[in-house]
Formats: C-alpha cells, sequence, structure tokens
C-alpha cells in the first residue's frame, strides 16, 4: 500500500511537470510569434515611409514652388530630405489628427533660413493638395519677411 502511494505520487508530479512544460513552451512560441509580427509591421511601415519619400522627391518641384510663393523674396528653395518626420497631427479629440510629413528646408542658399512644410496622408496616400506652411520662413529664428 505505502509502494502503491508513492507511485501515485510520482506519477502526479511527472504530469503537473509535463503539463507546466507543455504550458511554458507554447507561451514561449507565443511570444516568438508576436515578435515576429511586431517586426514585420516595422519592416513595413519603414517600407511604406521609403515609398512616400520617394513620391515626394518626385514632386519636389511642387513643394519648391509652394515655398516660393510664400514670399517673392525666396529666389531657391533647399530641401532637407534627412530631417522628414512622419506623425500624426492633434486636433484637441481623443482620436487625434491627420497623419502628416513634415518637411524642412531652407532657402537663398542661407544656411540660417528655415521652413517646414507639412503635407497631409489620407489613407496611407499623400495629398499634396493639403499641404501648408507648418512653419513660416525664417532666418536666424525671425520670420522673414
Amino acid at each position: 500500500m505505502k509502494r502503491r502511494k508513492i507511485m501515485m505520487i510520482g506519477v502526479s508530479i511527472a504530469v503537473v511537470l509535463c503539463i507546466a512544460g507543455c504550458t511554458m513552451k507554447q507561451k514561449e512560441d507565443t511570444k516568438q510569434d508576436k515578435t515576429n509580427v511586431s517586426s514585420s509591421i516595422k519592416e513595413d511601415k519603414k517600407a511604406i515611409k521609403q515609398k512616400q519619400l520617394a513620391y515626394l522627391k518626385e514632386h519636389e518641384k511642387e513643394i519648391v514652388d509652394f515655398v516660393k510663393a510664400q514670399n517673392p523674396k525666396v529666389e531657391s528653395v533647399q530641401i532637407y530630405w534627412d530631417e522628414t518626420q512622419w506623425g500624426v497631427a492633434g486636433n484637441g479629440t481623443p482620436q487625434g489628427g491627420d497623419e502628416m510629413i513634415l518637411i524642412f528646408g531652407g532657402f537663398n542658399q542661407n544656411p540660417e533660413s528655415s521652413w517646414r512644410v507639412d503635407v497631409v496622408v489620407e489613407d496611407g496616400k499623400i495629398n499634396l493638395k493639403m499641404m501648408y506652411l507648418g512653419q513660416s520662413l525664417r532666418i536666424g529664428g525671425r520670420i522673414f519677411e
């Protein structure tokens, strides 16, 4: 009888360890799947940003013309593509605003000049008709007049 109790305890411990091991393995596999999904989402977002940046570069003239139209004294426009940023414009609601691409640059070959153009992205597509000056034309931090 004593032997049978010891054997039952041993079998019970083995079953518990087996179940625990399977549960931990399943959690580990699930964690691995989540990691793979999140890294593929990051890669997709990066690819989308690269395509959007390429599209903007194809339409560089429209951006340049828009900046030049802000002031008749602007003779040349420089775009700093490396400083381009993506984000969401706040509109004061919990849902937030539109997805935006912020383009930065300078003008008249002046290293102290700056401007920012904001472009709205609707359903993943850039809408150049929804382009506006996000930061006034400036030189040395002062508004260029």
